[in-house]
């Protein structure tokens, strides 16, 4: 037996973190080279756990091992994304010698952990679920093949291997105090922790949960007879299910049933903790909503030469560092694309998951403005796009594809694929402009911008998410007017992209090109307000403060 197959840290915790947290997440964003991630949710997660190593946490991370990760982007032929799925090998998991047995649609399968140990990427210890395994047949090996797989019975099997598996695992670490569910994916734990203790009170004791998202899409629904016959409720009969979780009629919401079996919750900013409570505070027996901001792990995010420059007031050096960092994002640009952006010119990215709300064409709705925009003689604009939509959302990868299209005979304008980790610290470092375009209030916290400030990014966003809490218009950001969101979706792009071209026009574009001094203000003034309250030390601690210790 190692010491990583019982509850262990190589720290000592300290005392006021001393509860013990077990962290399910259905993706970590830990390291570019290990590829068990999507987005934001993976990112995010992945912060929390370094931060909670730093500040020496009483948690470990129960996570899927992915076989084929999330997909790999590439490109077909005409330059257009094409999503591939290749087999990911790591040789820095360790077995734990640990296996364990949970029931999908009725029939036995097995689940063994393997760890992924503190010293490899500066994290708590985090244990990671496969059912790939010679014990498994073939159906049964398939569940952790893929990240949010298209076929639902499919993932509401990941949801019991991850929830129920992974409880079991840490029941075989020696058992936590306390369970957190980093959105409903893991739920089928409540009802393991209901096998365990007989009673929704206790329940209810030992587990609390974050909710991400107002979309519909993200608050998953199924039949319940069918999650029944899946087994995902472990055994509970249907009409206990139907008591405890107060649902009525065919139709069981999962993340209402979070929010009823949890003692505590909360949304991801203070804004999406307002939509949080509005959009469920009608279902009676509902845990409460508070809010703890995102934040992201500023050592892993942050360039420490630009830091430095920053903290020693050597505004040169900073200047300098920026256009190294631009130079590198360039020759990034330069090798998917054939095009050679010039460090000297405004640089404007968007990146970020392709979702219809998250509108990636809004800059481009007049398209005859935008190119004269990018192509003006005097002050052109690079704009470079980037991100990964779900591989099987046909809309959004069409929105992807046609902006690859428009851009592949501009010289100013790129879409990039492989939108990962590391590609993501490259366009927060090399970029001038980080542009959010989401519909209000949709976004529930769009982290990306938090670590686009740190390396000297301005943000120009819509007022969405955690920009509220940081930006002020003209010194640290560029905010959008906030538009009257009961206009329809049409309505409210126009008016968007109104304000948007003319704050880029009238704004943006005229200070970086004629007023130096003030764009380096603006810029310094990001990079200070961002930390730390915008560091993921500061999120860790209040989970502890608002939630474990609740």
């Amino acid at each position: 037996m190692t010491q990583y197959s019982r509850w262990y840290h190589p720290y000592d915790i300290d005392e006021k973190y001393n509860k013990r947290v077990a962290y399910f997440s259905m993706e970590f964003g830990i390291d570019q080279a290990f590829k068990i991630y999507s987005g934001g949710l993976g990112f995010l997660a992945g912060s929390h756990m370094r931060s909670a190593h730093d500040l020496r946490q009483n948690m470990i991370g129960i996570g899927m091992l992915w076989k084929y990760g999330y997909y790999d982007q590439v490109r077909h032929d005409d330059q257009t994304m094409r999503a591939q799925f290749l087999k990911k090998y790591y040789t820095f998991l360790e077995e734990t010698g640990i296996t364990v047995t949970v029931r999908v649609n009725n029939h036995e399968v097995r689940v063994k952990a393997l760890v992924l140990k503190p010293e490899v990427f500066g994290t708590v210890p985090m244990y990671f679920l496969t059912t790939d395994i010679p014990e498994n047949d073939y159906l049964a090996r398939t569940i952790s093949h893929r990240l949010y797989d298209p076929e639902v019975s499919t993932r509401i099997a990941q949801s019991i291997v991850l929830g129920i598996g992974g409880r079991k695992v840490v029941e075989a670490l020696g058992g936590a105090d306390l369970y957190h569910l980093n959105e409903a994916h893991a739920l089928p734990l409540a009802f393991d922790l209901l096998d365990t203790y007989r009673s929704v009170e206790k329940v209810r004791e030992h587990l609390v949960f974050t909710t991400h998202t107002p979309e519909k899409a993200g608050n998953e629904e199924h039949d319940i007879h069918f999650l029944d016959r899946m087994s995902f409720f472990n055994g509970t009969p249907l009409e206990e299910v139907r008591r405890i979780t107060h649902m009525e009629g065919h139709m069981f919401n999962h993340t209402l049933a979070a929010l009823r079996l949890s003692k505590v919750a909360n949304g991801v900013s203070q804004l999406h903790g307002e939509v949080a409570r509005e959009m469920w505070d009608e279902n009676h027996g509902i845990c409460e909503i508070k809010a703890i901001t995102n934040a992201q792990h500023a050592k892993y995010w942050t360039d420490g030469f630009l830091w430095n420059a920053l903290q020693n007031n050597d505004d040169n050096y900073l200047v300098v560092r920026k256009k190294e960092m631009k130079h590198q994002l360039f020759k990034i640009v330069a090798n998917q694309t054939g095009k050679l952006f010039n460090p000297e010119v405004l640089t404007i990215v968007w990146a970020r998951r392709f979702a219809a709300y998250k509108r990636a064409d809004l800059l481009v709705r007049d398209l005859e403005r935008f190119l004269a925009l990018v192509n003006n003689k005097e002050r052109p604009v690079q704009v470079i796009w980037a991100g990964k939509p779900y591989p099987f959302d046909e809309g959004a990868v069409d929105t992807f594809n046609r902006l690859v299209k428009l851009s592949i005979k501009q010289p100013n304008f790129a879409v990039l694929t492989g939108y990962e980790m590391e590609l993501s610290r490259y366009l927060k470092q090399g970029s001038d402009v980080w542009l959010n375009t989401p519909r209000r209030p949709r976004e529930a916290s769009g982290t990306s911008g938090m670590t686009a400030a740190m390396n000297g990014s301005i943000n120009f966003s819509i007022q969405d998410g955690w920009l509220p809490e940081f930006s002020r218009h003209g010194e640290n950001s560029f905010i959008l007017p906030v538009v009257d969101t009961s206009l329809p979706d049409h309505l409210q792009d126009t008016e968007d992209h109104k304000n948007l071209m003319h704050i880029l026009e009238h704004e943006i574009i005229p200070t970086y090109y004629f007023d130096h001094g003030k764009w380096l203000s603006i810029m310094k003034q990001s990079m200070y307000d961002v930390l730390p309250f915008f560091g993921s030390d500061r999120m860790a601690h209040e989970y502890y403060e608002k939630l474990y210790n609740y």
